[in-house]
């Protein structure tokens, strides 16, 4: 393979044969090949069949000899595997590739869907949580799930235990959308089994693994990405400080989607998650209402929402939780490990000292700034 190859911006078409089909999902299960490399490989050679055939090439010039792409056996035998499930392969060429999904920079190859795909392109919010769940918490998953399911709003959640699982159980009769981890055969946990049933059933079951695969550790940030991939937002109901949840909204946040967050009492350890995205600007939520707020969505159906006293808005806007990220990247690219003064960092970035001092006390905490004598501060 040449090194001044130029990569193809010609729209990939949709696979319609079944020959496209293994040819595409051959490239995608081959070794090394995860989607960030199936993308580029794409882009680079301009279809599945040129890309499979340039790997054993492109895999010796990185030091792997005797390299050999997934065969076409193995392919087969994947698609007859889903297929007997009833699941359907759905390539990111497809046109009823859910749009939201196809934004994310490593956006899955193919999904293998069971049930009504149409719910993939419908109105979508994220519904996530602590396993370990309060009743409090399963009581605010359930009533936030059904209000916005009556809203209009598709929920999407990876089939866990505690808020996960309520938020799909009380969404089912307005559409709810399970991650799975693992392939469609290998629904996690096991207590899910009849839930799982129920939601291929009535709403869409999702992976983007073979459907025989066990789900492994490394399988579930993979899972959160396509959950907060296939949203406009995402809502933490519980969350302890270093959780799977916590981890889903800062890739929603990265993804440029909206992160909500309902509060809990400080001396919850499983609350403290949740505290801190409200801390760094995430949308608090009381209710329903709170998550359409901040979609700017008016309700496509009537929600049985409680009403909530308004509280008077703030003169000034709350910084969003993308903007207070975006800040801190900003103040940390100002900084290194020679000293400068605040108020010449102040002046730098054109900004009031009161709205740079709150950011540069959480950088602090996190342990990403150092404070020196004399108003100095250098990056740790």
């Amino acid at each position: 393979m040449t090194e001044d190859r130029i990569s193809s911006t010609h729209p990939q078409i949709p696979p319609t044969t079944e020959e496209a089909r293994l040819t595409r999902l051959r490239l995608l299960r081959s070794r090394r090949v995860g989607p960030t490399t199936y993308h580029r490989l794409m882009r680079e050679h301009g279809s599945a069949e040129a890309a499979l055939n340039a790997l054993p090439d492109i895999a010796r010039t990185a030091g792997v000899p005797r390299y050999t792409p997934t065969s076409i056996d193995d392919a087969k035998r994947e698609l007859n595997d889903g297929r007997a499930l009833g699941a359907r392969p759905l390539f990111f060429e497809d046109a009823d590739y859910p749009a939201l999904l196809k934004e994310i920079p490593d956006a899955p190859p193919m999904l293998w869907c069971l049930g009504d795909t149409n719910h993939l392109n419908t109105p979508t919010v994220a519904i996530i949580g602590a396993r370990n769940a309060s009743s409090l918490g399963l009581r605010m998953a359930k009533r936030l799930a059904s209000d916005l399911g009556a809203a209009g709003l598709t929920v999407v959640s990876g089939l866990a235990r505690g808020i996960d699982a309520t938020a799909h159980e009380a969404s089912l009769e307005t559409g709810t959308i399970a991650v799975y981890a693992g392939g469609l055969a290998r629904p996690y946990p096991s207590k899910n089994l009849n839930l799982a049933a129920q939601i291929a059933a009535q709403g869409l079951c999702v992976s983007e693994q073979r459907p025989d695969m066990e789900p492994r550790a490394r399988h579930f940030p993979a899972r959160n990405r396509i959950i907060s991939g296939l949203v406009r937002a995402v809502v933490v109901v519980e969350a302890a400080s270093k959780s799977g949840s916590l981890l889903t909204a800062r890739m929603a946040l990265d993804q440029g989607r909206d992160v909500c967050a309902v509060p809990g009492h400080p001396f919850d350890a499983r609350a403290s998650g949740a505290n801190i995205l409200i801390r760094d600007g995430a949308s608090l939520v009381r209710g329903a209402e709170d998550v359409l707020d901040v979609l700017n969505t008016l309700p496509l159906r009537a929600p049985s929402v409680t009403a909530h006293p308004k509280e008077p808005s703030p003169s000034r806007p709350r910084r969003s939780l993308c903007d207070t990220a975006a800040l801190h990247n900003e103040i940390l690219q100002r900084l290194g490990p020679s000293p400068v003064s605040e108020d010449q960092l102040v002046r730098d970035m054109v900004m009031s000292s009161s709205e740079i001092t709150p950011a540069l006390l959480d950088l602090e905490m996190e342990g990403k700034v150092t404070r020196l004598a004399g108003g100095l501060l250098s990056k740790t």
